[in-house]
Parts: structure tokens; C-alpha cells; sequence
């Protein structure tokens, strides 16, 4: 049996691990990989190279405006090569003005690479930005996510750019922070595709009010909330019942990804009652509403939130002509009271008519009891009664 020489193995293994260390030396500066967290230490965050080979990036790098860090082991990554320092590999997911030469402006312009630049003062139709040693020019068109009211708010902060024209070395440099902004929307676009549903309940935040409804902040990609949609009853004032800042839950009623164009509904989440109209305005019955809406052909009345019946212009006539005194003329607004006609539930309509008051029915009542005790024939009386 051939002995084991342990010395050997060891060396080999060695060897094995040099090559691997060693062939990370085809990098190049500015160069990109598609790789993956594999562990995150206090100050640096550890990336797969392949066997054994690792990358490193600052921490701080990878962390928010809150100091929370943006990745987890196992999430993907994309990263430059910055350099190989004290055998480490160092990379970065953008280019920062300290390490800028002229060969890695070029790189980061070929690969779309983000570069960090310090805006430092405006000029004609923008801003020029200092990157390293070398002097970029960034339109106003530009600069945010949206044109800003207030141009100077941008003096003086370091900003993420890509670099859209590079010429003559570096001496003319046309760069976009805008397209940092697009970039991480359309990658946000991307995941929401992955997750959003037609009819599925989402938590949104109302970003402004219009008058035909708000718009709602879905983790990247805003979605618009119809004033239809806001309530089973009618909506008079959006801004009584939403405000900027506002979070809300709705079911998503359409998605158009083609057109990035996302409807919701509130109302969909609210029961819906005409599921027992039925029951709780049957044919005959009196109620008091309000007037909402008026036509040529008659007037809406609102029974309760999410409830309109129609009394037919017809119906106004025949108690305008019948009843003395009564008023003719209905206003927008005014309490009435109206007796239903019939209710047609799968259409959603329900056909009305003017009808007295529970105060007017109580005096008749008692009009009638007191006729009934008199022997003396009283024509209105039996006039009332035939009614």
C-alpha cells in the first residue's frame, strides 16, 4: 500500500492556491464583474471570485444615508476593480473622483461605470463637477431625479454620475446624475415586476393630490389612486381624506408594465353594500337623502355611502302637481325624503320616488284617529285616507 506523504499533499495544496490567488491579476482598473456577497465583516464586505479567490469592498460604501447596510450574504453584486493592494483585491461599485486617472475615466465611460464627482460651482446651462484632476460639464436637464426649483441646492454635495461623452483625454466630459436616478428606478421596476399582482393588496405612500385622484409611492415606481377608487361614497374634497405623507393600503386593479402605469383602488377594500340593499331598502320604505347629483331626467339621491337611487323626473311631477304647497323645485344638496320603487341589485339601481316625512306621516296619523272619532264627515280626511 503506497504511503501518504502528507509534505507533498500540503505543498500541492499551496500551489494550487497560489495559482488561484495569482490569476486574479488579469483585472484591470475600472473593469466589471457580476459577483456575489459571500461574508460581511466590520469594516469590509467580501466578494466571490471564484475558488477561493475573494474581493473586498468598503462597508461604508454599501450602507445608506442611515448608516444601514444595502446587502446581505448571497445577494448579487456588480463591481469594478479598483486595484491590488497588500494582496487584496479591491473593487468598488463606483469610481470616486480620489482614484479617477484618465485611463479609468475612459473605462468607466465604455463600461458605464458610476464616477463620483463634487459639484462645485454653475455655469452656463449647468454645473461643472470636479472629478479628480479633471472638469466635467453636467446640464441642469441633467442633474436629479426631476428638474429642481432651486439649481444651487446641488453646490458643493459629492453626486454619483455616468459619464455620456468622454473626449480629448478627459479635457471635455459630459456626465448625467440623472441617469444614476433612472438607472436605480429601473432596476427597482424590475424587482416590483417580480413581486406586483393584479388584485393583490399593497402599502403605499401618498406622494401629491390632484383633483382627479393621488399618487402613491410603491418602493420606487408610483401608481395612481383614482378619486373613483378612494371611497364607496362620493368623493367632494380628495384632500379631507388624503394628505402627502399619508400611508395607505389598496388592492391593485391594473398593472401596465409597457407604459409603467399602476391603478389602484381603496374602495375594493371597503364592503360593499350593495350586497344588502336589498334588505335594507325594500319596496315601500321611506328614507331620508341627500341630494347628490341632478339631471334632466331626474335627481340622485344618496340612501347611505355607496348607495345613489334615481328619482325619475315623473315621479317629481306627479307629487309637485299633487301635493299642495309641496315645493317643485329640488336642490343640490337638500335633504329629501323618498320611498323606494324598486331595486335592481346586479345593476345597481334603485328607482325612487318623493315621499312625506316621518314628521308629516306622525301628524296625518293623528289627523285621521282624531276624524275617525268624529261623527262629522271631513272630505280631507278621506282624501288622506284613500292615499
Amino acid at each position: 500500500m503506497k504511503a501518504l506523504n502528507l509534505d507533498a499533499d500540503a505543498n500541492d495544496l499551496e500551489r494550487m492556491y497560489e495559482r488561484s490567488f495569482s490569476g486574479m491579476g488579469h483585472f484591470k482598473p475600472g473593469q466589471a464583474v457580476q459577483t456575489e456577497v459571500v461574508s460581511i465583516s466590520k469594516d469590509c464586505v467580501f466578494l466571490q471570485l471564484g475558488g477561493k479567490s475573494e474581493g473586498i469592498i468598503d462597508r461604508e460604501e454599501l450602507t445608506d444615508k442611515d448608516g444601514e447596510l444595502t446587502v446581505k450574504v448571497g445577494d448579487p453584486l456588480r463591481a469594478f476593480f479598483l486595484k491590488a493592494e497588500n494582496g487584496e483585491m479591491r473593487f468598488t461599485t463606483k469610481i470616486s473622483g480620489e482614484t479617477a486617472g484618465a485611463e479609468m475615466l475612459e473605462e468607466a465611460y465604455r463600461e458605464k461605470i458610476p464616477v463620483e464627482g463634487l459639484v462645485e460651482k454653475e455655469i452656463k446651462g449647468g454645473y461643472e463637477i470636479k472629478i479628480g484632476g479633471f472638469r466635467a460639464f453636467c446640464p441642469y436637464s441633467k442633474m436629479g431625479e426631476r428638474r429642481s426649483d432651486n439649481p444651487a441646492e446641488y453646490i458643493g454635495k459629492r453626486l454619483s454620475f455616468k459619464i455620456q461623452e468622454y473626449k480629448d483625454r478627459g479635457r471635455s466630459i459630459l456626465v448625467s446624475n440623472r441617469a444614476i436616478h433612472e438607472e436605480a428606478r429601473l432596476e427597482k421596476l424590475e424587482a416590483l415586476k417580480q413581486t406586483l399582482q393584479e388584485g393583490m393588496v399593497v402599502t403605499g405612500t401618498i406622494k401629491s393630490i390632484q383633483s382627479f385622484g393621488a399618487f402613491v409611492d410603491l418602493g420606487g415606481i408610483q401608481a395612481l389612486l383614482p378619486v373613483s377608487e378612494i371611497s364607496r361614497s362620493r368623493v367632494e374634497d380628495i384632500q379631507a381624506l388624503l394628505s402627502v405623507g399619508q400611508e395607505i393600503q389598496a388592492s391593485i386593479l391594473q398593472i401596465d408594465w409597457g407604459n409603467e402605469r399602476i391603478s389602484l383602488s381603496m374602495k375594493s377594500l371597503l364592503a360593499d353594500p350593495w350586497e344588502t340593499a336589498r334588505e335594507k331598502f325594500p319596496v315601500g320604505s321611506k328614507h331620508a337623502g341627500k341630494v347628490v347629483r341632478l339631471a334632466d331626467f331626474g335627481v340622485f339621491v344618496s340612501l347611505e355611502p355607496g348607495i345613489d337611487g334615481l328619482m325619475h323626473s315623473s315621479e317629481i311631477s306627479k307629487a309637485a302637481s299633487y301635493g299642495a304647497g309641496r315645493e317643485a323645485a329640488i336642490k343640490l344638496g337638500q335633504t329629501v325624503s323618498v320611498e323606494i320603487l324598486g331595486v335592481d341589485q346586479p345593476n345597481r339601481r334603485i328607482s325612487l320616488k318623493p315621499a312625506t316625512t316621518a314628521e308629516e306621516d306622525e301628524t296625518t296619523a293623528k289627523y285621521l284617529d282624531a276624524s275617525a272619532d268624529s261623527t262629522t264627515y271631513n272630505p280631507f280626511a278621506a282624501l288622506l285616507k284613500k292615499k
